[in-house]
């Protein structure tokens, strides 16, 4: 007797439908065919700074969708990314300000970033609260002490090799050098949650906790872990956010969050959590990115971009379900004809000898 092969479903299809016929596959693409649009229909996007500004605008969404995706993927959220991106700027500039050095007071920044990270953690992880609530709740909390700490003045006396650092190319080319540090935190992220077992349990947590706790991963733990990198990410995000602009102050990046969030969901996360690849969150920020920038230099206003990405987040997410629906459909199995039940019109034809 041959023993029957299991067929697993992520496995059943032909591998280059399995690479092509993704979600994140046709956000790529949407990808650049917009950009191949802009390059040919808006004037000016071809220019040698728009690759620059573009890089530069996304750089703190790049960097924050990273552990946020993660986040996602377990089925959470982190609303306070955006404040802490705020009081880490605020930390920066008083403790400069009080005669400390940049580099010091990014470490100190960097320190209560964890630290904030690791407050969001505990109370998801261990004491079992909501990360929607919690998050919202810190969100106000860490915005709060950002603007109590400098109110509504802003801090603006940074040296100038720092300064020329967040706004410095890479040579002479058009690449931010933010691109470098993104560029390791990339590969970093990609590994651990594609190539690891910590991102395995990531995946598990999403489909199921409880699962995933008897199948040996540590939930408690592994959500802890991601809070705590998406504090520290987000701190050194507002980092770059201050030193390019110049200005530490209260309210930077303010709604950051939502664009974070809306950039994860079009790449291909579900918030349900369980799904979602890296390469198609960060081509959905870069779409975002291309998107509004496009619109700016067509001299459009901020927002009916906003309307545009809504738009275009709404139509994603909504018809990411229509398609898991029609697969659905489409796969299921149709039932078989049951047989005729006694005293059908086949049976008294066949008892009547026709």
């Amino acid at each position: 007797m041959s023993t029957p092969t299991r067929a697993y479903a992520a496995y059943s299809r032909p591998l280059w439908k399995r690479v092509l016929l993704t979600r994140e596959t046709a956000i790529i693409a949407l990808t650049v065919a917009v950009i191949v649009w802009a390059l040919v229909t808006v004037p000016n996007f071809d220019g040698p700074l728009t690759l620059k500004f573009l890089l530069q605008d996304v750089a703190p969404i790049l960097l924050i969708a990273l552990p946020m995706t993660l986040i996602i993927i377990t089925g959470e959220i982190d609303l306070s990314v955006a404040s802490i991106v705020g009081l880490s700027s605020v930390l920066l500039g008083v403790l400069h300000q009080a005669g400390m050095s940049v580099p010091a007071a990014g470490a100190v920044a960097l320190l209560v970033g964890a630290a904030c990270g690791a407050l969001n953690g505990v109370l998801v992880a261990y004491v079992g609260l909501p990360s929607l609530a919690v998050t919202i709740g810190t969100l106000a909390l860490f915005r709060g002490i950002a603007v109590g700490l400098l109110g509504t003045t802003a801090v603006t006396d940074f040296p100038e090799a720092w300064t020329d650092m967040a706004t410095g190319t890479i040579g002479e080319s058009s690449v931010p050098l933010v691109m470098v540090p993104f560029a390791v935190l990339a590969v970093v992220f990609t590994l651990l949650l594609h190539f690891s077992p910590f991102g395995r349990g990531v995946y598990d947590i999403g489909l199921g906790g409880e699962a995933a706790h008897f199948s040996g991963v540590h939930v408690a733990r592994t959500k802890l872990v991601l809070f705590v990198l998406s504090g520290v990410v987000s701190a050194f995000a507002g980092l770059y956010f201050t030193l390019r602009f110049g200005s530490a102050r209260g309210d930077n990046a303010t709604g950051l969050e939502l664009q974070v969030i809306a950039a994860v969901l079009l790449g291909g996360v579900s918030i349900f959590g369980g799904r979602g690849r890296l390469h198609g969150v960060l081509a959905g920020v870069v779409l975002i990115g291309v998107i509004a920038s496009a619109l700016r230099l067509e001299g459009v206003t901020v927002n009916v971009t906003n309307i545009v990405i809504g738009v275009l987040l709404i139509v994603s997410v909504v018809s990411g379900g229509l398609v898991a629906y029609v697969s659905g459909r489409l796969r299921r199995p149709r039932s078989r004809p049951s047989s005729e039940a006694p005293g059908s019109s086949s049976q008294r034809a066949a008892s009547a000898g026709v």
